[in-house]
C-alpha cells in the first residue's frame, strides 16, 4: 500500500505529479480526486480501468506529490493549474472519473469545453447550495464545516490539527485504513504552511451564494450538465456524505444518458470502500460510450 514516486509535468513554474497506467492508443481516462487526498486514492480502481482506457490521475496542485506554489488556492487556481497540464501532457479529450472537488472541476472543465467530455463517471458531487441544510446529511459535519469558514477556528482545526487528515478522512471511510495507507495520506502535509490548499476548499464551497465567484461557475457549469448528452454514470453510497441515495435518484432523474450504481456502504470517500465496483461502472462507461461512438451515423 506504500505510495511510488510519481512523475511529474511543469506547470506555471511549479509542478504537477500524475499516475498512469495503460495504453497510450486507446481512450484516455482522466481521474480528479478531492480533499484532502490525491490520485492515491484511485490506485485500486485504475489498473481495472487501464484494460479499456488509457488513465491518469494528477495530483492536484497543493496535493500529494505536486508542489505548493505561494498561490490562494482558490478553485480558479486549481481550474487553471489543471488547464495547463491537460495541455502539457497532450491531453484534448477524454473520460473524465472525478469525486468531491474533482467533480466541481470535471463539471467547469465540460461547460467550458464541452468536446472534451466523452463520458463521465462521478460520486459524491459538488454543487451550488442554497443553504448549510443542503451541505451534508449529518448535523455534526455541517457544524464542522461551519468553524472551517470561521477566522481562527477554522485555522487551528485545519492547520494546526490537521482535521481534515486525521479525523475526517478515516472517519468518512467505511473500512478501516492501514498504517501505511495514512502515512500516504499525511506525507504532502507535515506541517501547517503544507495544510493550506486543505483549508482553502472548505471556504469556496458555493453556500448560500458564498462565494459568489464559485456559485456562479458551478451554477452555470450544472445547468451544463443538465443539457449533456454525453453518457454518466454516478456512484452513490449509503448512507453517503454530500450525496443519499435518495438524492442521487432523483438527480438522475434532471439528467440526460445517465446510470445509477448503488454502491452499499460508504460515506465520503467511496474510491476507499468500493474500488472494484467503481472500476467495473467505469469500465461499463467507456465500453458503453465507445460502442455508439463506432455506431455507423444514420443517413
Amino acid at each position: 500500500m506504500a505510495d511510488i514516486e510519481l512523475p511529474k509535468a511543469s506547470v506555471y513554474g511549479s509542478d504537477m505529479a500524475y499516475r498512469s497506467m495503460g495504453d497510450r492508443r486507446k481512450p484516455t481516462a482522466l481521474f480528479l480526486h478531492g480533499n484532502p487526498t490525491s490520485s492515491y486514492i484511485w490506485r485500486n480502481i485504475m489498473p481495472a480501468v487501464s484494460e479499456v482506457a488509457y488513465c491518469i490521475a494528477p495530483d492536484l496542485i497543493g496535493f500529494g506529490q505536486s508542489g505548493k506554489p505561494a498561490i490562494p488556492y482558490r478553485f480558479a487556481d486549481h481550474a487553471a493549474y489543471l488547464d495547463r497540464f491537460l495541455v502539457e501532457l497532450g491531453i484534448d479529450e477524454a473520460y473524465v472519473v472525478a469525486q468531491d472537488w474533482g467533480t466541481a472541476l470535471a463539471f467547469e472543465l465540460a461547460a467550458r469545453r464541452p468536446s472534451f467530455v466523452r463520458g463521465m463517471g462521478f460520486m459524491e458531487f459538488i454543487r451550488p447550495m442554497k443553504s448549510w441544510d443542503e451541505f451534508h446529511q449529518v448535523q455534526q459535519a455541517r457544524d464542522i464545516f461551519m468553524k472551517f469558514r470561521t477566522p481562527g477556528i477554522g485555522e487551528h482545526l485545519v492547520l494546526h490539527e490537521n482535521v481534515f487528515v486525521e479525523k475526517l478522512l478515516p472517519g468518512s471511510i467505511h473500512r478501516k485504513l492501514s498504517d501505511e495507507e495514512m502515512a500516504v495520506y499525511r506525507a504532502p502535509f507535515p506541517d501547517e504552511a503544507s495544510r493550506i490548499p486543505t483549508l482553502r476548499f472548505p471556504n469556496e464551497l458555493p453556500i448560500a451564494g458564498s462565494p459568489r465567484e464559485v456559485h456562479d461557475a458551478l451554477t452555470e457549469a450544472h445547468a451544463a450538465l443538465k443539457e449533456s448528452t454525453y453518457p454518466k454514470t454516478l456512484f452513490v453510497g449509503n448512507p453517503g456524505a454530500l450525496v443519499s441515495p435518495a438524492f442521487a435518484r432523483s438527480f438522475v432523474g434532471t439528467l440526460k444518458n445517465c446510470d445509477l450504481v448503488e454502491l452499499g456502504d460508504g460515506a465520503h470517500y467511496l474510491q476507499e470502500d468500493h474500488p472494484q465496483a467503481i472500476a467495473e461502472g467505469v469500465v461499463k462507461l467507456i465500453q458503453r460510450a465507445e460502442a455508439k461512438r463506432r455506431e455507423p451515423m444514420s443517413p
